[in-house]
C-alpha cells in the first residue's frame, strides 16, 4: 500500500481544474476501479466542480461497446483510459468518428502512450483532444501531463512538463543532473510526494530518498524514486 498525503491529492485535483476547467457542462466517466489511484479523481474532481458523474457499470471498463454506448447516451465530455484499453476502444467496430461526438477530453496514463495509437486516436474520434499524463501511485496519481497534437505520432510521444508545486530530476547512478538527452533515472519532488509504503520502511527507505536539490528554505525534502528511465528533449 502507497500512504498519500491530503495535501498531495489536493494538489493533484486543483491542478486538473485549473488546467481542464470543468463546468455544470461536464460529464465525467467513472469507469476505473476504485482500487487503482485513477479512481481518485475520476470521483472527486467532478464533485468538486459542479460537474455530473457517470458511473459505469462494475467491470464496464473490460467492454469496448459498453464503454461506446455510456458515452453517447450518457453525453459523457471527459473519461480516461489506459493505452492498452484505449487502443481496444479505438479497435472497436462499432466506433465511428461520431460515435461520441461529446467527447471533449480523453486523458491517457498508466502505459505508455505509443505514436500508432496517438495517430489513431485522431483518425477515429472526432472533436476530442488527446492528453498524456504520467506518474506513480506513490506521488498522487500523475506528476507530468502532455497536450497530445497529431504531429507528436511523428516521433516519441512526451510525458510532458511537471504539474503544480512538482519537481522533476532526472538523474544518473551517483545522483547528479544529466545533460539534455541523456537518459537518466526519473526522480519525483514537491507536494505530490507520498509518506511511503504501509508497514515497509526498508522499501519505503529504498525509494523516497533525501533530495538533494531542495527548493530555497525547504526542509527535509525528499524525491521519489520512479525506476523509470526518462531524458530531456532540447526543448
Amino acid at each position: 500500500g502507497a500512504g498519500n498525503p491530503p495535501q498531495g491529492l489536493l494538489n493533484r485535483l486543483q491542478w486538473m481544474q485549473e488546467r481542464y476547467r470543468l463546468n455544470a457542462a461536464d460529464r465525467v466517466l467513472q469507469k476505473t476501479p476504485f482500487t487503482f489511484d485513477v479512481s481518485v479523481w475520476e470521483l472527486f474532481w467532478p464533485l468538486i466542480a459542479g460537474a455530473r458523474l457517470v458511473l459505469a457499470k462494475p467491470g464496464g471498463h473490460r467492454d469496448p461497446q459498453y464503454l461506446i454506448d455510456l458515452i453517447a447516451r450518457e453525453r459523457v465530455t471527459v473519461t480516461h483510459f489506459v493505452p492498452s484499453m484505449l487502443r481496444a476502444f479505438l479497435d472497436d467496430p462499432i466506433l465511428q468518428p461520431d460515435s461520441c461526438r461529446s467527447l471533449r477530453l480523453v486523458i491517457a496514463s498508466g502505459e505508455a502512450l505509443t505514436p500508432d495509437l496517438l495517430r489513431r486516436f485522431y483518425a477515429r474520434v472526432s472533436g476530442a483532444e488527446l492528453h498524456n499524463l504520467y506518474g506513480p501511485t506513490e506521488t498522487s496519481i500523475e506528476v507530468t501531463a502532455w497536450p497530445c497534437k497529431p504531429s507528436d505520432a511523428d516521433g516519441t510521444v512526451p510525458i510532458g512538463f511537471p504539474i503544480a508545486n512538482t519537481r522533476i530530476q532526472i538523474l544518473d547512478p551517483e545522483g547528479q543532473p544529466v545533460p539534455v538527452g541523456v537518459p537518466g533515472e526519473l526522480m519525483i519532488g514537491g507536494v505530490p510526494v507520498g509518506r511511503g509504503y504501509l508497514g515497509r520502511p526498508d522499501l519505503t527507505a529504498e525509494r523516497f530518498v533525501p533530495d538533494p536539490f531542495p527548493a530555497p528554505g525547504e526542509t527535509g525534502a525528499r524525491l521519489y524514486r520512479s525506476g523509470d528511465l526518462a531524458r530531456r528533449r532540447p526543448d
